[in-house]
């Protein structure tokens, strides 16, 4: 079966856009497939929210830059069929370095190639930066399809329109053809306010099936599981 890439992605920040990546990633190792969480975002919180330190040297930066193997970045995790390639500080300034370079654009998409093509994985999950710069871009450019957390606000709506216009010019131009919106997930739901439904409905109304029925509430445990490195699914088992 081939490997899928998905982007999790939104240019807001504080969407639970890392928190949906890390627990997309447990979650789906933990029904079997062997899945890689690659952290594009310089804050590396889907680093340290698996317990990894942020390290220097340890991140993608380098091979990014057409220097080493994005393989031998990937390090294992606490929790079986997941690993992870970290993120750290340098990352910052990749956005700059990278839009310098031959194939900007494609330098995720040339360094992730050989992962994909050895099989190693079923499913690797991108976390990508709260911005629409050169690495989420490059993200877009990688993937398969994009993973878009939307918070209840009535902010969301203009924030997925924003991404859908850069996903259209993404397969208008040619540059990754075959790009779509695997899903939207509605996060920090809070149901004792009319305001979440009513955004809910919106985006629905809006976006149809695309948009997953379960939605995420605001839940103090899950807030905590990153402060402890660990996947919700581990932090809180019931």
């Amino acid at each position: 079966m081939r490997t899928r890439v998905v982007a999790v992605a939104n240019q807001k920040g504080g969407v639970g856009k890392t928190t949906t990546a890390v627990n997309v990633a447990a979650c789906v190792a933990a029904m079997g497939k062997r899945v890689l969480l690659f952290d594009l975002d310089p804050q590396a919180n889907a680093t340290s929210g698996l317990g990894l330190e942020k390290v220097e040297g340890a991140s993608a930066y380098r091979p990014l830059l057409g220097e080493g193997a994005l393989a031998k970045k990937i390090q294992k995790t606490a929790w079986e069929r997941l690993e992870i390639i970290p993120s750290e500080l340098d990352m910052c300034g990749a956005d700059i370095e990278i839009a310098r370079l031959e194939n900007h654009v494609q330098r995720v998409k040339l360094a992730l190639k050989p992962v994909v093509d050895s099989g190693r994985f079923d499913v690797i999950v991108i976390d990508c930066p709260p911005s629409l710069g050169t690495l989420t871009l490059n993200a877009f450019t990688a993937a398969d399809s994009l993973l878009v957390p939307l918070q209840c606000e009535y902010y969301a709506l203009e924030g997925i329109s924003i991404i859908t216009r850069l996903l259209n010019q993404l397969r208008d131009t040619g540059v990754n053809p075959g790009l779509h919106i695997i899903g939207v997930v509605m996060t920090m739901f809070d149901g004792r306010t009319r305001l979440s439904q009513q955004v809910v409905d919106e985006v629905r109304q809006h976006f149809g099936d695309v948009v997953f029925d379960t939605v995420i509430p605001r839940a103090t445990r899950l807030a905590e599981a990153p402060s402890f490195g660990q996947p919700i699914i581990y932090y809180d088992k019931y």
